[in-house]
């Protein structure tokens, strides 16, 4: 399949930074980020597969699947070792990679992160029954994204809502939308979460969670929630903020984020014993999703 990424900065002895957007999102949602970070370390911003500028092919749109193709990316873009920051799904699509390529992840950023916990908004939920999206969705992706970017805030610009809405039109979209949901939610709520699969990682890196305390999408108690179960996980709360903080405060984003990508003081995080034990009990024991193999292409 073919992946689009948008590339600034250069290698220098710093790790690369990756940035991965959220669901129904793009390479975009970092427009306002990418140059401030891209002054002294290389940043990657892709489009996950079915999303932006990349293909969207006839696929499972699992969350394992997604963190087998970015970690076969990363392998095709030269990245060995990166800092690694996901929003909302990105996050979700960041922990999986936690299994798939552990090695390569120096340091994780989980923002507004799904996979914390089971709540989340009514939409998607509803947006999880079998088929009608998938079949009947597709004339409605340009709208619907409109409205659902005014929905969680209004954040983006006049002109980065038309790019966004016209991107999600293409051919595809309702499809890989639709069987994401589809494996992530239920009507009752997220359908993976990380502490199902923790029992599995021999070691954690350094984690910082960033969330917006108005998110009506996700709540921040997730955040807590993983800071009570994972010891050192460095929790940071955006005040007046909603499912978006790197759009609506993104000076405080930027410093909190350097703040924690170039510190010397932080620890590998770790998961508590009786989590780990609970987290065992829970375990996923599907089969590995088939693959295709991607392309060096930008």
């Amino acid at each position: 399949m073919r992946l689009h990424w948008a590339e600034l900065g250069v290698s220098t002895a710093k790790p690369p930074l990756v940035l991965l957007h959220g669901l129904n999102d793009c390479y975009r949602t970092w427009r306002q980020l990418g140059p401030r970070l891209a002054g002294d370390r290389r940043v990657l911003m892709p489009d996950l597969p079915g999303h932006g500028l990349s293909a969207r092919p006839d696929a499972s749109y699992e969350l394992r699947w997604y963190a087998h193709v970015m970690a076969r990316w990363l392998e095709a873009a030269g990245v060995e070792h990166a800092d690694l920051v996901g929003h909302s799904l990105g996050g979700g699509v960041a922990q999986m990679m936690l299994l798939e390529c552990p090695e390569r992840i120096r340091r994780l950023v989980l923002v507004s992160s799904g996979g914390l916990g089971r709540q989340i908004a009514v939409s998607l939920r509803l947006a999880s029954i079998p088929f009608v999206v998938e079949r009947l969705g597709q004339p409605f992706m340009g709208p619907c994204t409109r409205l659902a970017v005014k929905l969680t805030g209004d954040v983006l610009s006049n002109e980065d809502t038309a790019r966004l809405c016209a991107i999600n039109a293409q051919s595809g979209s309702a499809r890989a939308f639709a069987r994401t949901v589809r494996d992530i939610v239920d009507w009752r709520g997220q359908r993976r979460t990380f502490f199902q699969r923790a029992h599995e990682l021999s070691t954690l890196p350094p984690i910082a969670v960033f969330w917006g305390e108005r998110d009506t999408v996700i709540p921040i108690s997730h955040a807590e929630a993983l800071a009570k179960a994972v010891d050192g996980v460095r929790v940071t709360r955006f005040e007046a903020c909603g499912h978006y903080p790197h759009h609506e405060k993104p000076d405080a984003f930027v410093a909190a984020l350097r703040d924690f990508l170039d510190s010397t003081d932080v620890r590998p995080a770790r998961l508590r014993r009786e989590v780990s034990g609970r987290a065992g009990a829970c375990r996923n024991a599907d089969a590995p999703a088939n693959l295709v193999p991607l392309q060096n292409c930008r």
